[in-house]
């Protein structure tokens, strides 16, 4: 082969495995026709799993509600990736999903490796689930000193019982479902939820009732995206939250989400 042509070849070489690289770097981002959110589905009202007609496992929830609009909004396919909660940021981090919907509050902690959307939903305060029969013992956090409290690994839930019930044992477990059995079989005293979560699980359950105990305020959830929004996602994502809130379609999907979720499955 001549030289110059051995050049010109090369340059197309060049050219596509530049090409190539940017599609791979491209991965589930803007540029994709994939929106692909990672969640915990173990959680109702706000992300769950519930069986459709034909047997087959179907996400369903307040914050599936919203990642399907942003999608639509976008004019994207969304791609829903299941996993512990504890393991969300991580995965954002890592690039392998481009947003996190789980009922996330920001924190200090969360701030140093996301960004995040306005507000798509304010919850009640987080609350103490308890047994039944317990619930005159509990109202206080002294209370619970020397009782064991359960909550989601990684969520700020856990940062309550650490920080806050002095002299209480967290029972830090990454599926919720497995915190409320641990409750109704007397392996820990009480959990920590958030407020919607609780008060889902004490409706839906008459050993379970809401410990007379104030955890502080509201909490705003948010969507979170990789630190400094690189796949440029969040003037889309507020444009719909605004839109959604305005419509009343968050309003909507809340109904949906509360009549659904005593049809909660977990996962296979």
């Amino acid at each position: 082969m001549k030289k110059g042509c051995k050049k010109f070849v090369a340059s197309l070489l060049a050219a596509a495995m530049a090409a190539c690289m940017a599609a791979c770097g491209n991965g589930s981002g803007a540029a994709s026709d994939k929106l692909v959110l990672g969640t915990s589905a173990d959680y109702p009202p706000f992300e769950f799993i519930v069986l459709d007609d034909n047997g087959n496992q179907q996400y369903a929830g307040i914050d599936v509600s919203v990642a399907k609009k942003l999608a639509e909004d976008m004019g994207k396919e969304l791609e829903v990736v299941n996993m512990s909660f504890d393991n969300l940021m991580l995965s954002l981090q890592k690039g392998e999903i481009d947003m996190v919907i789980a009922a996330v509050e920001v924190s200090e902690e969360r701030a140093k490796v996301a960004d995040f959307s306005d507000p798509y939903y304010t919850d009640y305060p987080p609350m103490v689930l308890v047994k039944a029969d317990k619930q005159g013992e509990y109202t206080s956090f002294e209370a619970l000193a020397g009782k064991t409290v359960g909550a989601q690994t990684g969520t700020t839930k856990a940062d309550i019982v650490t920080n806050d019930m002095s002299g209480s044992t967290l029972l830090a477990l990454s599926s919720v479902m497995d915190l409320v059995n641990n409750l109704e079989y007397d392996k820990c005293d009480a959990i920590v939820l958030d407020g919607a979560v609780a008060m889902q699980y004490a409706d839906t359950n008459d050993n379970l009732v809401i410990a007379d105990i104030s955890l502080g305020d509201p909490a705003p959830y948010v969507v979170s995206v990789q630190k400094g929004d690189p796949k440029g996602l969040l003037g889309s994502f507020n444009k719909t939250i605004a839109a959604a809130l305005a419509d009343g379609s968050v309003d909507k999907w809340i109904e949906e989400a509360d009549a659904l979720s005593d049809e909660a499955v977990e996962a296979e």
